[in-house]
C-alpha cells in the first residue's frame, strides 16, 4: 500500500512538471520571433496611407522614424516588466499583479477571443489574398487559404517548440532578405516609362492619422513578454532581443519607404492601392508583381506563425488560474507545447475567418474588431508598470526603464491617443469587439461562483 502511494505521488510530481515551459529560445530565436510578428502585412498596406497624409518625402521618412522611437519607448517599459516578472502569461501576469484577477481575466479573455485570434485571422486573410493572385481556388479562395494556413501552422506548433521555432526562423529570414532585395532594386534601378512623372502630393492630411497607420505597422514587439519564461538567460536577453528587433525593423521600414519614394514618387505612392506591387511592376513588369505577391505571402505566413506561437501562452496562463478554462492550463512535455490552448485558439480564429467571409471584407473587419481592445489593454499594461513601481519598491529590478516616470507616462499617453483614434476611425467591427469582451464579465462571475462552491 505504501509503495502504491509513493508511486501515485511520483506520478503527480511528473504531471506537475509537465505544466512548466522550459527556457529553450536563444537570442536569435527571440529576435526572429519579434521581427516575424512585426513585419507582417502592415509594411505592404500602410505606406501608401501614410504618404497620403504627409506633405513631403522628408515627412514620410520622419513619420516612420518617430514610429520606431515610440516603439522603443514602449519596449523599454515592457523590458522592465518582462525582466522583473518573467512569466509565460506576459501582460496577463502584469495586469493580475497590478490590478487583480478580474482585470487579468478580462485581458486574457479579450486576447483569446479578440486581440490575438483577430490578428491571426487578419494576417491569414492577407496571406490568402496574395496567394490567390498566384493560384486561385474559386470564389472564397482567400478564406480557404486563410483557414488552411491557420490549421497547418497550429499543427506545427502542436508538434513541438523546435519545429515551430525553426519554421519561424526560416520565414523571418526569407522575409527580411526579400525586403532587402526590394530595397536594393528600388534604390538602384531606374524606373521604366510606366511610372509617370509625379505631381505634387496633397498636404492636407494630418500627422495624427498618419501615426495611427505607422504604429499599426510597428505593432507586435510586445509579444516578447509572452516568451520571457522561455528565453535562455532571460533577464539579459529580453532587453537585447527588444533593442535588436526594433532597430532592425526601423531600419528596414525606413529603407523600404525610401525605395517606394524613389521608385514611384510621393504622389504615385500615395495613390497606389498596392504600393509594393506597383514598385516591382514598374521595375520588372508582371514577373516583379508576382515576386512581391510571393514575398507578401511569406511575410504574412511568418507573422501568422509567430502570433499563433505567442497567443497560446496567454490561454495557457488563463487555464492555470481559472477553473472554467482549466483544460487549457496543461503543458505537454513531449512535445513541449500548450496543445489544448493552441487548439482553442485555432477554433476561434477559424470562426473569425468565417465571420470575415460573411462580411466580404476580411482584412478591414478584423482591423476594426481588434484595434480598440488592443490599445485599451496596452494602456493598462503601461499603467501597471507605474502601479508596480509604487506597490513593490523593494523588489530586485535587473532592468529599470530610463527617465522614470516620464518614459512610461509618454507611453501611456501614446496608447490613450491610439485608443481614441481607433474608436473614431473604426466601424461596426469595433462594436462587435467591445461586445465580445463584455461577454467575458458574466463568465468571470460564473467562474467565481464555481470556485466558491468547490
Amino acid at each position: 500500500m505504501s509503495r502504491r502511494k509513493d508511486y501515485n505521488l511520483l506520478q503527480q510530481s511528473e504531471t506537475t512538471e509537465v505544466a512548466a515551459p522550459k527556457p529553450s529560445l536563444r537570442l536569435p530565436d527571440a529576435v526572429a520571433l519579434i521581427v516575424g510578428i512585426v513585419i507582417g502585412a502592415g509594411i505592404f498596406e500602410t505606406p501608401a496611407l501614410v504618404a497620403s497624409q504627409a506633405g513631403s518625402n522628408i515627412a514620410v521618412l520622419l513619420l516612420w522614424l518617430i514610429g520606431g522611437l515610440v516603439s522603443l519607448v514602449g519596449a523599454l517599459c515592457y523590458a522592465e516588466l518582462a525582466t522583473v516578472y518573467p512569466d509565460v502569461g506576459g501582460a496577463y501576469y502584469y495586469l493580475k499583479r497590478a490590478f487583480g484577477h478580474r482585470v487579468a481575466f478580462l485581458f486574457a479573455w479579450a486576447r483569446m477571443t479578440v486581440i490575438q485570434t483577430g490578428s491571426i485571422a487578419l494576417l491569414a486573410f492577407v496571406f490568402g489574398d496574395y496567394v490567390s493572385q498566384i493560384w486561385r481556388l474559386g470564389t472564397f479562395s482567400s478564406s480557404i487559404y486563410a483557414a488552411i494556413a491557420i490549421a497547418l501552422l497550429t499543427a506545427l506548433n502542436i508538434i513541438g517548440l523546435q519545429q515551430g521555432k525553426w519554421t519561424q526562423n526560416l520565414l523571418s529570414a526569407a522575409k527580411v532578405l526579400g525586403l532587402l532585395l526590394v530595397v536594393i532594386l528600388g534604390l538602384t534601378a531606374i524606373p521604366n516609362s510606366a511610372v509617370a512623372a509625379p505631381v505634387e502630393a496633397a498636404s492636407s492630411g494630418t500627422w495624427g492619422l498618419a501615426m495611427v497607420f505607422v504604429l499599426l505597422s510597428y505593432g507586435g514587439w510586445n509579444e516578447a513578454a509572452y516568451i520571457s519564461a522561455e528565453i535562455q538567460d532571460g533577464r539579459r536577453n529580453i532587453v537585447r532581443s527588444l533593442m535588436w528587433s526594433i532597430g532592425i525593423i526601423t531600419a528596414i521600414y525606413l529603407l523600404i519607404n525610401l525605395a517606394y519614394l524613389r521608385g514611384l514618387g510621393l504622389a504615385n505612392m500615395a495613390q497606389s492601392e498596392a504600393v509594393a506591387a506597383d514598385l516591382m511592376r514598374s521595375l520588372w513588369g508582371e514577373p516583379g508583381a508576382l515576386f512581391i505577391s510571393v514575398l507578401i505571402a511569406i511575410a504574412t505566413l511568418g507573422a501568422t506563425n509567430a502570433t499563433i506561437f505567442t497567443g497560446a501562452r496567454t490561454n495557457f496562463a488563463l487555464g492555470q488560474d481559472f477553473s472554467l478554462f482549466g483544460f487549457m492550463g496543461r503543458w505537454q512535455q513531449r512535445p513541449s507545447s500548450p496543445t489544448h490552448a493552441l487548439l482553442m485558439q485555432a477554433a476561434i480564429a477559424l470562426a473569425l475567418v468565417f465571420l470575415g467571409t460573411l462580411t466580404r471584407k476580411g482584412f478591414q473587419t478584423m482591423v476594426d474588431y481588434t484595434a480598440p481592445i488592443f490599445w485599451l489593454f496596452f494602456l493598462l499594461s503601461g499603467i501597471s508598470l507605474l502601479v508596480l513601481r509604487i506597490r513593490e519598491p523593494h523588489i530586485v529590478r535587473p532592468f529599470r526603464v530610463p527617465f522614470y516616470p516620464f518614459t512610461p507616462l509618454l507611453f501611456c499617453a501614446v496608447c490613450a491617443y491610439l485608443l481614441y483614434s481607433s474608436l473614431v476611425y473604426t466601424g461596426v467591427g469595433a462594436i462587435a469587439g467591445v461586445l465580445v469582451v463584455a461577454a467575458g464579465i458574466p463568465l468571470l462571475f460564473w467562474n467565481n461562483y464555481r470556485q466558491g462552491r468547490t
